[in-house]
């Protein structure tokens, strides 16, 4: 097993729980990276004069890194409920989507046997995919706590390719 960085967010306070992390774990294509990255600025409502907000972290270390070795990483990370990765299917689609992996799938809750037994039957999603251009609003559904990443991953199941996409 590989040891990796943790996830630095330098600077953030609790005011950036609304600002995505996006990880970059695919380094075969710069364009493609570029591309992604200016899909996320676009992505802002621009009418604001608001800058897009969100934490990069572009880092080779994190090249190849699966899913599970992220959510460890991630856990680490105080109020972040969910990151976003630019993996290898990012990279060669045209539409960018990044993989949203949720980190509270875990958390210690007391449940009782029976929903307990529904979970061990039928998990949540732990992660689903969406358009660049969603990813400000899911982070912020998810840190107000207005909607589940289960709800969401299972609106992304909706669409044929499985990408949570705008209405």
């Amino acid at each position: 097993m590989r040891i990796l960085p943790a996830l630095e967010l330098t600077g953030r306070d609790p005011a950036d729980d609304f600002d995505p992390v996006i990880v970059r774990t695919d380094y075969t294509d710069d364009v493609a990276w570029r591309a992604t990255v200016a899909a996320l600025r676009s992505a802002w409502d621009g009418e604001s004069g608001a800058e897009a907000r969100f934490h990069l972290i572009d880092d080779p270390r994190w090249d190849g890194a699966t899913t599970e070795e992220l959510v460890r990483a991630a856990g680490a990370v105080e109020n972040l409920s969910a990151v976003f990765l630019a993996d290898a299917v990012t990279m060669r689609s045209s539409s960018r989507p990044l993989l949203a992996l949720d980190l509270c799938a875990d958390e210690d809750e007391e449940l009782d046997h029976e929903y307990y037994q529904e979970l061990i039957d039928n998990p949540p999603a732990r992660e689903f995919r969406t358009v660049p251009g969603q990813v400000h609003a899911l982070q912020l559904c998810l840190a107000v706590g207005n909607v589940s990443f289960p709800e969401l991953a299972e609106a992304a199941g909706e669409d044929p390719e499985g990408v949570y996409r705008p209405a």
